[in-house]
């Protein structure tokens, strides 16, 4: 099997070949799987965001081209699939890791809701990415894999080789930094 390099994949979206499609399954489908599995917890509404996010990549190719192919159909994936969430939520309330771990940084972020959210939204963003950048790597990859990709505290402490307790004690640790720092860079939380 070929590899195919993300700029070539790119140019099949811009060609408007459906090849772009199989290119972008074969390449980043057990990716974007993996991303929608973790926050929907059901293989079959993982599948269905899936499937929509070639969509959503098709329909945005052009005019956007990408910096970062595996990102933007990561990015693309998660968004579909927390909406997902949020429908399936309002349908019947459920207590899975993508709603422990959004109410976890409900009490560290700003509060959304006004008019210049959008504004802010990108200010939160860029606080935000200085806040990880400036975590030691280890720190990083479990606050990410936490509130990225919605892993559970069990998961993580294994995939970590620590103790549960700990794992949930270091990202108490995390959150509380990222509340002052947010605070100290204006933001109220």
């Amino acid at each position: 099997m070929r590899n195919i390099e993300d700029a070539q994949i790119v140019a099949l979206y811009w060609d408007r070949d459906e090849a772009a499609l199989a290119e972008s399954e074969r390449k980043y489908g057990g990716y974007c799987r993996a991303i929608a599995l973790g926050i929907l917890e059901s293989r079959e509404d993982a599948a269905e965001c899936v499937n929509d996010t070639w969509l959503r990549a098709w329909e945005a190719m052009p005019p956007r081209r990408p910096a970062r192919l595996d990102t933007f159909l990561g990015k693309l994936t998660r968004n579909l699939s927390l909406d997902r969430w949020r429908a399936l939520r309002a349908r019947k309330r459920g207590g899975g890791q993508t709603e422990l771990a959004l109410s976890e940084l409900e009490e560290c972020l700003p509060a959304a809701g006004r008019p210049e959210r959008e504004v802010e939204a990108q200010a939160l963003a860029e606080s935000l990415n200085r806040f990880l950048e400036a975590l030691p790597r280890e720190k990083r990859v479990l606050f990410v894999q936490r509130y990225w990709y919605f892993r559970s505290v069990e998961e993580l402490a294994a995939m970590h080789g620590m103790r549960k307790n700990t794992a949930a004690s270091t990202l108490f640790r995390l959150r509380e930094q990222l509340r002052q720092h947010l605070e100290k860079e204006g933001f109220t939380v």
